[in-house]
């Protein structure tokens, strides 16, 4: 199989590339790497095709889509708080954007666009867990930008029979995610302050909680979407389906590297969600989701994962 991966070079889009080129398929990749790392696709380069370009270039997108047959669209301005600062970007790249790929996806009558969309769809609404069936609320203007890239989707299944899948991650963490920006996951900066022996950072008490997904059970997600019979027009949720607090992931953490940190406590950011987690029934009854990594086995990983890959100040080579 043809397979179109926009943001192929970013954190989940490339550990999608990766399995993807493991089981055999010809895989393109779209990516500004305005967020996303070519030295992620390093190992699998010469068993791709990657171009650079931006999903808000209509026909960069009609070029990339050539003979695809599937399109794992994952390209995204994706952070919360800085859809509150620029929302207007927001809009511009995660709406714009994912109507240039439904049109080039119509056009090139691919078999199914799988979108990634959020678990910022749902807003603040007390209910836990979230189900598919609740009323959409969102708190941020990246919120409302996924919900509108779901619309659209359905809007291209009706109007021109397109198949589409829309996926609403969880707070997606593991290898490959980027540490260093202001926007960076939570997660990400947790194992560097781990790593560095400097004080988490947590908007709120910490008691806030979230549905941690590790980035292999978003990835067998993305796939079983784009194969899966009768869920066109279908948006699923990509969790566990537990949660767990800041506070309890500082405390793994620390059994985890074996040392102790007091967290730094800050006001809540304005567009954080309280409380989240996924009710997964649908995605498992559809797609045969079953997420195999469970939040404890994904954070050691995730930690080992940046231990191996980062050199500690105080084991760099003296002068």
């Amino acid at each position: 199989m043809r397979y179109l991966v926009t943001g192929g070079a970013g954190f989940i889009g490339s550990n999608t590339v990766d399995e993807l080129v493991r089981r055999g398929h010809s895989v393109v990749v779209l990516d500004d790497l305005s967020s996303g790392k070519e030295d992620n696709l390093a190992e699998i380069r010469n068993k791709i095709t990657f171009m650079k370009g931006s999903i808000t270039d209509i026909e960069v997108v009609r070029k990339a889509m050539h003979e695809a047959e599937f399109v794992l669209h994952l390209a995204a301005r994706t952070s919360v708080p800085r859809s509150v600062k620029d929302p207007i970007e927001t809009n511009r790249i995660n709406i714009d954007g994912t109507l240039n790929v439904l049109v080039a996806a119509r056009d090139a009558k691919v078999k199914r666009v799988v979108f990634a969309a959020s678990s910022s769809a749902y807003g603040e609404t007390p209910t836990l867990p979230k189900v598919e069936t609740m009323p959409p609320a969102p708190i941020s203007p990246y919120g409302v930008t996924k919900f509108v890239g779901e619309l659209y989707a359905q809007t291209f299944g009706r109007c021109y029979g397109l198949e589409n899948v829309s996926l609403r991650y969880f707070n997606i963490f593991g290898p490959r995610q980027d540490p260093g920006s202001p926007y960076s996951g939570v997660l990400a900066k947790f194992c560097m302050c781990f790593l560095e022996e400097t004080q988490p950072v947590m908007f709120g008490d910490g008691e806030q909680s979230r549905d941690f997904t590790f980035v292999e059970n978003a990835v067998q997600a993305n796939l079983l979407a784009c194969e899966a019979p009768n869920v066109s027009g279908k948006t699923f949720n990509v969790g566990t389906g537990g949660r767990f607090t800041l506070n309890q992931t500082v405390e793994l953490l620390a059994k985890i590297s074996g040392k102790k940190l007091e967290p730094k406590y800050e006001p809540p950011r304005d567009g954080d969600i309280r409380d989240s987690q996924a009710d997964i029934t649908q995605a498992r009854a559809y797609l045969g989701y079953d997420p195999p990594v469970s939040f404890e086995e994904g954070l050691a990983r995730t930690f080992d994962w940046y231990r191996s890959s980062q050199t500690k100040p105080e084991e760099k080579p003296k002068e």
